[in-house]
C-alpha cells in the first residue's frame, strides 16, 4: 500500500513537472494565437511602402507554415486523384500547392488594415475536428473567416477555411477535378509549377 502511494506521488509530481506546450490549447486559443501574431505584424507602424510589404507577407507566410497542415490540405482538396498521384507526385504537388496556398493567404490578408476582428465560438464537426468562428469587421460590413481544424503532434492545424461560407478545398477542389477530367497528374503538377513560377514575390 505504501509503495502504490509512492508510485501516485511519483506519477502525479511528473504530470506537474511537464511543460504546459506538452498539452495543447484548444482550438480556439490556437486559433487566437496566430491569427494574433499576423494582426501585429499587419499593424506593425515600421513596416511601410513596398518593402514593408514585402516583409509582412515573407512573415504572414512562416507563420502560415506553422499553421496550416498542408498534407491535409492536398489529400483533401485532391479527393479521390490523391491516390492516383505516385509518391514522388504527392510530395511535389503538396510542396507546390503550399507555396500557392501561403502566397495567396498572405496577399488576401495582407490588403487589411484597421479592421476589426472578432472571435466566435469552437464548434466540433467530429472526432479531433473543430470549426473555430472568427469575423472581420471592414466599413461597416461583416466577413465570417472560419478555420477548421484538427489535432496534429499536440496542436491544431489547418486543414480549410470557409471565407463567407465558400470552402477553400472545395474550392481548389473543383478546379482540380475540371483539369483532371482530361488531363493527368503530371499537367495538374505542371500547371500549379507554371502558376507558382509566375507569381511575383511580395
Amino acid at each position: 500500500m505504501i509503495m502504490k502511494k509512492r508510485w501516485m506521488g511519483l506519477l502525479l509530481t511528473l504530470l506537474l513537472l511537464l511543460p504546459i506546450s506538452a498539452y495543447p490549447d484548444t482550438p480556439l486559443e490556437e486559433v487566437k494565437a496566430h491569427v494574433n501574431r499576423v494582426l501585429n505584424i499587419l499593424r506593425d507602424p515600421s513596416l511601410q511602402g513596398e518593402a514593408g510589404k514585402r516583409t509582412k507577407i515573407e512573415r504572414i507566410q512562416a507563420i502560415a507554415e506553422e499553421f496550416f497542415d498542408f498534407s491535409e490540405l492536398s489529400r483533401r482538396s485532391l479527393g479521390q486523384a490523391w491516390n492516383q498521384m505516385t509518391p514522388e507526385q504527392q510530395k511535389e504537388f503538396v510542396k507546390l500547392y503550399e507555396s500557392l496556398l501561403k502566397r495567396t493567404y498572405a496577399d488576401r490578408i495582407v490588403s487589411y488594415t484597421n479592421e476589426k476582428l472578432t472571435y466566435g465560438k469552437e464548434i466540433p464537426l467530429g472526432e479531433n475536428t473543430f470549426e473555430v468562428q472568427t469575423t472581420i469587421l471592414s466599413q461597416g460590413s461583416e466577413v465570417p473567416i472560419n478555420y477548421r481544424v484538427l489535432e496534429a503532434n499536440g496542436h491544431w492545424k489547418v486543414y480549410d477555411v470557409l471565407i463567407e461560407g465558400v470552402s477553400l478545398i472545395n474550392n481548389y477542389r473543383s478546379q482540380f477535378r475540371a483539369i483532371l477530367a482530361n488531363k493527368a497528374p503530371t499537367d495538374l503538377i505542371e500547371i500549379l509549377r507554371k502558376k507558382v513560377g509566375g507569381m511575383k514575390p511580395g
